[in-house]
């Protein structure tokens, strides 16, 4: 029976669970994060057509129930252009009713496409990209081997707002440890502020086995947050993030009080109520509960 092709530990937003998921790379071409094990196993690669097209032909006949496609793994922008039209274009041409197509990016990415490459992937369907902008704090970047600096982060978002495709900006509570914990939320509310991207997604760090965060924890060399200085910090970036519309999710399955903030109108209701949690109000998700 022909089913579609995954291979290993599949990964996407929440809010792309009612997508297909078609697989078109494996892994993530970066890879060096000091805080995330989601890829360790896998070898970057871009699949082969042949079976790309496989998984399109597979999808077109038997999942047409789908409006929307995400394509995994970890940023699979990177993939060289030529191939991503060919692959965009196959969609279009086999699931005509696709609405939109969404995809993983990091700075690396979305910097080696220029703007007309950019706007053709927008013209050929790719409607959003979510971006691991993770922080806009210097001193954490480059602790966590992002790779890039906040300047550079910054500029990637950008690029991506100005194709015209929805940009959804994911960062992280918690990943400065105790040392930088405001540094962090102020730094990454004003990146945010400076790519003012349609959506943020705020994620709680949970830590993984097995990685460089994991050793530096397990070392008493990196401090984890309380849920407490967690929330305070998500309140110090929501402070600090001034956006000119679109919605600031704290809903993640990682946090300890789930937020979804309309920008700007809910901004100060938000902000209040975080100072209900923060003053014992509002009662917190068990630790049990949370998941990466």
């Amino acid at each position: 029976m022909e089913e579609m092709h995954y291979e290993g530990f599949i990964i996407r937003p929440p809010s792309e669970a009612d997508s297909l998921l078609l697989q078109v790379t494996l892994g993530c071409s970066h890879n060096k994060c000091a805080f995330c094990g989601a890829y360790k196993e896998k070898r970057f690669t871009i699949k082969e057509d042949a079976i790309i097209d496989a998984d399109i032909d597979y999808a077109s006949a038997n999942l047409g129930f789908f409006r929307r496609v995400f394509l995994i793994d970890g940023d699979a922008l990177i993939i060289p252009q030529e191939r991503l039209v060919r692959i965009l274009s196959r969609i279009r041409e086999k699931m005509p009713w696709i609405q939109r197509v969404g995809i993983y990016a990091n700075a690396k990415g979305i910097l080696r496409k220029t703007d007309e490459e950019l706007a053709q992937l927008r013209g050929l369907g790719l409607g959003i990209v979510y971006f691991g902008l993770e922080s806009g704090d210097a001193q954490v970047l480059q602790d966590m081997r992002k790779g890039h600096t906040p300047e550079r982060m910054i500029e990637a978002g950008r690029k991506i707002r100005t194709a015209g495709m929805k940009l959804s900006a994911m960062v992280i509570l918690g990943l400065a440890g105790r040392e930088r914990s405001l540094e962090h939320a102020r730094a990454t509310g004003e990146a945010l502020s400076a790519i003012d991207p349609n959506y943020v997604g705020v994620l709680t760090l949970m830590i993984y086995p097995g990685t460089p965060l994991a050793a530096q924890v397990k070392q008493g060399e990196f401090e984890l947050l309380t849920p407490h200085e967690m929330l305070e910090e998500l309140r110090e970036m929501l402070v600090h993030t001034n956006m000119t519309r679109g919605l600031f999710f704290a809903n993640h399955a990682s946090n300890y009080l789930p937020l979804k903030v309309k920008m700007p109108a809910d901004k100060q209701k938000a902000i209040q109520s975080l100072d209900g949690a923060l003053m014992g109000q509002t009662a917190l998700k068990p630790e049990w509960m949370r998941g990466f």
